[in-house]
């Protein structure tokens, strides 16, 4: 009969997206954000049959993929300015530079050192720590005599910060523990963000943010 449809031994359109459009969400999720293998394994499976695709379509927009099997995520980053500039006006940039304040760069270093001291023991590779353990934190780094009401005040705002930066994840309460005080993931993604050489440096690091916001603290109480 003329009206038979050939076998399809790629599978029907209905069965299976086609490439284009696999490509088109995966380079849509990234430019939005980080991509998770535990939050869209059906997007991590594409994402690693598409990598090579995906990093093509990358460059067009001068952006590199960085693709961490282990860890399971991935990311687009610009690329880097080339040394010898030609007269060529590079377009802007479509992941943009955000600067940090002291306070969230002292937190992101102390929770990747605190991820390091996890991975080190041996233990679970998601690491969970509640308000009061991220406030614990920072605590000695805080000029002597902040009050508790204020210190949760700036651990809070600063968490909501690095929530939005993506590098720590909020979770939801227990069945039954609607009361339960806010915990949070740290993102493996951090370890892109504070590499080892960054880490290697972490005590000078640290007595610079402690300079740093002691020297805050000093201006807000001269009222400058």
């Amino acid at each position: 009969m003329n009206d038979m449809h050939q076998d399809d031994p790629e599978g029907s359109t209905e069965s299976r997206p086609p490439v284009v459009a696999e490509l088109s969400q995966l380079m849509v999720h990234l430019l939005k954000g980080v991509l998770y293998r535990q939050d869209d394994e059906r997007l991590w499976a594409s994402l690693l049959s598409l990598q090579a695709r995906v990093r093509e379509q990358a460059a067009v927009l001068l952006l590199d993929l960085v693709l961490d099997e282990a860890e399971g995520y991935a990311f687009l980053k610009s690329q880097p300015e080339p040394e010898h500039a030609d007269a060529t006006p590079r377009p802007p940039r479509l992941i943009a530079r955000r600067p940090l304040s002291y306070p969230v760069s002292l937190m992101l270093a102390l929770l990747r050192k605190r991820m390091a001291e996890s991975d080190a023991s041996g233990g679970d590779t998601r690491l969970v720590l509640s308000r009061e353990e991220i406030a614990e934190l920072m605590r000695v780094f805080l000029p002597d005599g902040t009050n508790e009401a204020r210190l949760i005040d700036q651990v809070d705002s600063t968490i909501t910060k690095v929530v939005e930066l993506g590098y720590l994840r909020k979770l939801k309460p227990a069945a039954g523990a609607a009361q339960q005080a806010p915990r949070y993931e740290v993102r493996r993604i951090l370890k892109a963000f504070v590499d080892a050489q960054w880490l290697a440096d972490f005590d000078a690091r640290l007595e610079g943010y402690r300079t740093a916001l002691s020297g805050a603290d000093r201006d807000k109480e001269a009222g400058r």
